[in-house]
């Protein structure tokens, strides 16, 4: 029986065309092959699974081939591109710095630099996982690293750039790999596929892609994994089952009932989410991901933006004609914050369904109330407002709130009143609550006096601290007003004037700049327009502090006069 090899390693690229989503980088490396420009030192930085070591293992071959096509391919029939495809070239050497990094490992390979290469003209010495070395380690590195023999080569590969020396970076060209990207990986997972002859769908391939996030490594081995499940036919369903992947059709229903303003069919779909095992937070970053590539879908600038497949950017742009954009800003900010109170929320279950209950509710303020000025003729004041355009006569203006039906008279004013509502538009105050513009009809004066009384009332001190105190939350990014209002508390002087007593000039400077917006804010909490706030600057007593040693010595005499008769005693000087 045939030994079973995984993609990753049986469809390793052996070619610079072959490697995947790197061909800038590939095609500097070809030309400095063929015009012979070769660093004594190179680093190789990326994510992982995006072709380093493949690379580096690529070059290494192509550098040592004694008969190159086209100046800068290897022709694998010279005994040197032999030896490598049989991994017995004694001109190549890896060495894994995450097993191998102390000072004894370097020097050991310092001492293997001297011998120069048998076959061919380069030894290529490939350093994986080189941010793993010591401290120790990459100081016995400089030397030979910066003036290496005409013969050796070194290739450094590492997936965090940050954690080495800049001394090392300063020694090596820098190449930068790239994640390959969504639409590549799918394309290199169909033609290996092609070759295994399996059948896989698109979707299935953009699940893998997905999920693989850049790295082709781990694609080839997800895409065994499904295999091995599988067999010679990969379905969707069967993909996001062996993945454990949310399938995407519950983020498209769950778009289509916000945009209805389905509240319980929301709900049940997160239930069903749930009830299938999948985490709640992973629920909330998948759904907003969804959002997000429904915003990008909408315009042709940023469609490249969405890395899928060309069956799901399809569906993604059906969804997107029926979402407009301000729609689209304000769910992403809903699962934003949920996001964020996820984590300390007790209560995480209510906290998503808030959300989605919040993202059915978008909208609704501005639908709902333009049918109710017609339909709920039940309170007195709109007879009240509609009557006196038809009936100048204010005897006939309380006859409309006794009988129980409207007389045929007033029909005709509900025409006449509803010109006059496009002119001045409601303005929402958020969840769904309306303030009504001012109408062009009369208020009573029950209605007056109601709406004055609801603007001045009165208030106590409890009352005033408190809704002094709570103004602190709403100032937590600007630290300095946050802690003037911990600090000082208004004291009240009348019913409806509270002063601020503040000894430090600068900080009744800072407290002046904002207190129009906090006596603002005051007015709204306690419902009365008549608070004013002052500032008073108070009276600062400092005592004489003693600096000198004499002043020092007078201060504690006075606390203890028996300190006196001690120093003549002992005839003390003060120093």
């Amino acid at each position: 029986m045939e030994n079973y090899i995984v993609s990753a390693r049986k469809y390793r690229p052996q070619t610079f065309e072959s490697v995947v989503g790197q061909q800038a980088l590939t095609q500097t490396l070809q030309n400095a092959i063929r015009q012979n420009h070769l660093a004594h030192a190179y680093l190789f930085c990326g994510p992982r699974g995006v072709g380093k070591t493949t690379c580096a293992r690529i070059f290494a071959k192509t550098i040592n081939c004694l008969n190159p096509q086209n100046g800068y391919d290897a022709c694998n029939e010279c005994e040197s591109c032999k030896a490598f495809n049989e991994q017995r070239s004694f001109n190549i050497h890896e060495l894994d710095a995450a097993s191998n990094n102390s000072v004894e490992d370097i020097r050991s390979l310092i001492d293997q630099v001297r011998i120069p290469p048998q076959i061919g003209k380069y030894s290529v010495y490939i350093i994986d996982e080189v941010h793993m070395l010591s401290a120790g380690a990459f100081n016995a590195l400089l030397k030979t690293l910066e003036e290496p023999p005409s013969y050796a080569i070194f290739i450094l590969a590492t997936t965090e750039k940050h954690k080495v020396l800049p001394t090392i970076l300063s020694r090596c060209q820098v190449y930068d790999f790239n994640r390959i990207t969504v639409p590549d990986t799918i394309a290199y997972l169909q033609s290996v596929a092609q070759k295994e002859g399996i059948t896989v769908s698109e979707e299935a391939l953009n699940v893998v892609a997905q999920k693989a996030d850049g790295g082709m490594r781990d694609a080839l081995s997800i895409f065994d994994q499904l295999v091995a499940f599988c067999g010679t036919n990969i379905s969707y369903e069967q993909t996001i089952s062996v993945l454990n992947v949310l399938n995407a059709d519950y983020y498209f229903s769950l778009v289509d009932n916000s945009l209805a303003h389905n509240v319980a069919a929301s709900l049940m779909l997160f239930n069903d989410v749930l009830n299938h095992g999948f985490d709640a937070g992973h629920f909330v970053t998948g759904f907003a991901q969804h959002l997000r590539d429904v915003l990008v879908s909408k315009d042709p600038q940023t469609l490249p933006l969405l890395e899928t497949g060309e069956a799901m950017r399809q569906r993604y742009g059906e969804q997107a004609q029926r979402c407009h954009p301000i729609w689209l800003f304000q769910a992403l900010d809903i699962l934003n914050t949920c996001d964020i109170n996820y984590r300390t929320a007790r209560n995480k279950r209510l906290t998503v369904e808030l959300a989605l209950v919040k993202l059915c509710q978008l909208g609704v303020a501005q639908t709902v109330p333009t049918s109710q000025p017609s339909a709920a003729p039940q309170s007195n004041v709109a007879p009240q407002q509609a009557k006196p355009t038809v009936a100048p006569q204010p005897t006939q203006a309380a006859k409309p709130t006794v009988s129980a039906q409207p007389s045929p008279a007033p029909q005709p004013a509900a025409p006449q009143a509803a010109p006059s509502i496009p002119k001045m538009p409601s303005i929402s105050l958020g969840l769904g609550i309306k303030k009504e513009a001012p109408s062009a009809a009369p208020q009573t004066i029950g209605a007056q006096s109601q709406t004055e009384e609801d603007q001045n009332r009165p208030f106590t001190v409890d009352q005033l601290r408190d809704a002094w105190v709570g103004l602190a939350a709403t100032h937590k990014e600007e630290p300095r007003l946050k802690e003037l209002i911990e600090n000082y508390t208004p004291k009240l002087v009348d019913s409806v004037t509270a002063e601020i007593q503040m000894p430090n000039p600068w900080q009744m400077s800072e407290m002046r700049k904002a207190l129009p917006g906090l006596m603002s804010q005051l007015r709204q909490t306690l419902h009365n327009n008549h608070l004013q706030l002052q500032l008073v600057q108070a009276e600062f007593s400092q005592e004489q502090m003693a600096f000198t040693a004499e002043e020092k010595y007078k201060l504690m005499a006075e606390q203890n006069p028996a300190l006196t008769q001690l120093k003549e005693r002992l005839d003390l000087q003060i120093d």
